[in-house]
């Protein structure tokens, strides 16, 4: 049973990577009907109330008594407030093309980071698989190709400030998980985010002269509603939550490269229910990726056995 438990965290990892790789597909959807703020906002307001039920009928335990809550919020500034805002704006004045090239950066930065920050020590091995990982998203990005007129320089910075953000989250999560439990560190995420879109959605709402009584009008549309939803429950409660139980187990080195299987999982979410064309070097890029994804895991399976060996002797 012990030795089941052991590859909990990876399924964890890959549950998540799969659940976000299919919320391109639903963001792309609401985002033909409602703006990127309206749609983020609708999304955490959603999670947080339904949190809060879970919570309040006792599916979920949640215990802050005693603990210092600042550092959550501190995290929950870098994602999902920063992140998500960089993120969005990033997507918006550059090419889809260079967006998924720098969100494919944050393995690498939180590599970096976690080695400044949390004193870990990524083996050889490791630090080749990683880049191997990343390499096969940029390889699949580039074969790809640009949209072309889209990229800019503001559009990098925010895409930039996305991957910095992210890479920061990952390290606050992995720093925060001996005090605080996944649930507990996700519903302060979502309460967090739920405040501060909403804030600003309304801010943009008045700027603009719209009428507040019709806030939530657009989620009358299934456009609207259905990718709300998914992207409410599924992709902030729940991926989120497997996303701070892998940070909770595993080295952050580790942990945030599933975030590369999100691009295999998008590519198989677009041909199969989309009906897009599958070349060649998309099978390429994903292999790449799942390979580097299973060695990256694999040999810090190893370097953590011989480092409790020498510890030992």
């Amino acid at each position: 049973m012990e030795r089941i438990k052991g590859y909990y965290p990876y399924l964890a990892g890959i549950s998540m990577a799969s659940i976000f790789g299919f919320s391109f597909m639903f963001t792309a959807m609401g985002l033909e009907v409602a703006s990127p703020l309206e749609l983020i906002s609708y999304r955490f307001l959603l999670a947080s109330i339904v949190i809060t039920l879970l919570w309040a009928f006792g599916v979920i335990k949640l215990n802050y008594r005693g603990k210092d809550v600042k550092p959550l919020l501190l995290l929950s500034l870098a994602e999902p407030f920063i992140y998500f805002v960089f993120e969005t704006y990033g997507i918006k004045y550059t090419s889809s093309s260079l967006s998924g090239l720098m969100i494919a950066l944050i393995p690498v930065a939180v590599t970096i980071l976690a080695v400044i920050f949390l004193n870990e020590r990524p083996s050889l091995y490791q630090l080749l698989f990683i880049l191997l990982s990343v390499a096969g998203v940029i390889f699949i990005i580039f074969m790809t190709g640009s949209e072309g007129g889209k990229s800019s320089l503001l559009g990098f910075l925010f895409l930039l400030g996305a991957v910095l953000s992210a890479a920061f989250y990952t390290i606050l999560a992995r720093k925060f998980s001996s005090v605080f439990s996944p649930i507990e560190i996700t519903f302060v995420m979502m309460w967090f985010g739920a405040i501060s879109f909403n804030i600003l959605n309304l801010i943009e709402k008045v700027i603009r002269g719209d009428s507040l009584s019709s806030y939530f009008s657009s989620v009358a549309n299934y456009k609207v509603l259905i990718p709300v939803l998914y992207l409410g429950i599924l992709s902030s409660i729940v991926a989120y939550f497997l996303n701070n139980y892998a940070l909770s187990k595993l080295p952050a080195s580790q942990a945030s490269v599933f975030a590369n299987l999100t691009t295999v999982i998008s590519i198989i979410a677009g041909v199969t229910i989309r009906h897009e064309v599958f070349y060649w070097y998309h099978v390429v890029g994903a292999i790449m990726i799942l390979i580097g994804v299973w060695g990256t895991n694999y040999f810090g399976k190893a370097y953590e056995v011989k480092a409790l060996s020498e510890e030992i002797h």
